[in-house]
């Protein structure tokens, strides 16, 4: 059942999340004792213990299109036999449950190790060879798209909101003037190396949909290479080895500065919806908007 969704996202929190969990579980008829929240971001996702699903809970009414199309674009790449996240096939779904999309994933046992940054870049680029079949109708990449509500529902300072809104206006300028010269394809919308997990069987899988569009690979390209560029979060020779599996380093492109603004943005948007989950999440938040307001500043922030 739909509720208002202002009053549904604003009551996301871990809580409200696994309350919402409990109810699609039962209206799917799997079991939900002993499930364990284990991350709490744009959506929150639940491991169950009776089973090895993985149960996603989004944020609110908005992000219904997204979930379906997670779950096209997860029954698509199952079909090219591409490694990635597959949904419960005998499940209908999404469900609305209280105003939150909720979809039901089967467990990825993890092996021993973390995927590397030269196995994001040789997905990427396998994901970006493919062929989109007909019928499955993707968006473009937004980069705005869920800004707005963020700052709008965010319990962050009023003068942050000011901040935020001018330079929200101030990227949307920049971003009206970038120039691609890609041709257009699959692209994961949020490709960064915690997207990828390693199974037992040692398989690199992608997981996270939600973001998935039709558009440029730049957008794809974005992440690494600001986490590397401009926050440091890899070493050189991980990022070469990125660059080597992939074919290209975003860098080198007159629009990588636009596009660094709007990554560093999404970030700190991304992290101030939880704020007051615990201090550690608003400490983080304040070392971003520090940096925000301050472009040539080191950013020191924090894998999150």
């Amino acid at each position: 059942m739909a509720v208002d969704a202002a009053r549904s996202e604003e009551g996301f929190t871990s809580a409200g999340a696994t309350r919402v969990m409990v109810a699609a579980c039962r209206a799917a008829g799997l079991d939900d004792r002993d499930a364990e929240l284990i991350r709490l971001g744009e959506n929150a996702l639940f491991r169950l213990a009776s089973v090895p699903v993985i149960v996603r809970v989004a944020r609110g009414e908005e992000w219904l299109p997204k979930a379906r199309t997670e779950v096209d674009v997860s029954k698509w790449l199952a079909e090219e036999g591409f490694p990635a996240a597959r949904i419960v096939e005998d499940l209908e779904q999404p469900l609305l449950v209280e105003g939150h999309p909720v979809t039901f994933w089967h467990l990825i046992v993890e092996g021993d190790r973390k995927a590397t940054y030269g196995e994001l870049g040789g997905v990427l680029r396998a994901l970006h060879s493919l062929t989109l079949p007909e019928g499955l109708e993707l968006p473009a990449f937004e980069p705005f798209d869920k800004q707005e509500l963020r700052m709008e529902r965010a319990v962050i300072p009023p003068d942050d909101k000011v901040f935020l809104r001018m330079r929200w206006r101030e990227l949307q300028d920049k971003y009206a003037e970038l120039r691609f010269e890609t041709p257009k394809g699959p692209v994961h919308g949020d490709a960064h190396v915690q997207n990828l997990m390693v199974d037992d069987r040692g398989q690199v899988i992608l997981i996270d949909f939600e973001a998935f569009c039709y558009d440029h690979p730049e957008w794809d390209l974005m992440v690494t290479a600001v986490e590397h560029h401009s926050l440091g979060w890899q070493t050189d020779e991980q990022y070469a080895d990125f660059v080597a599996a992939y074919g290209r380093d975003l860098y080198d492109w007159p629009g990588y500065e636009t596009l660094r603004g709007l990554q560093e943005f999404g970030m700190t948007t991304w992290l101030m919806q939880n704020v007051q989950e615990d201090e550690e999440t608003a400490a983080e938040y304040r070392r971003r908007i520090a940096g925000l307001r301050n472009d040539d500043a080191p950013r020191d922030w924090r894998p999150w």
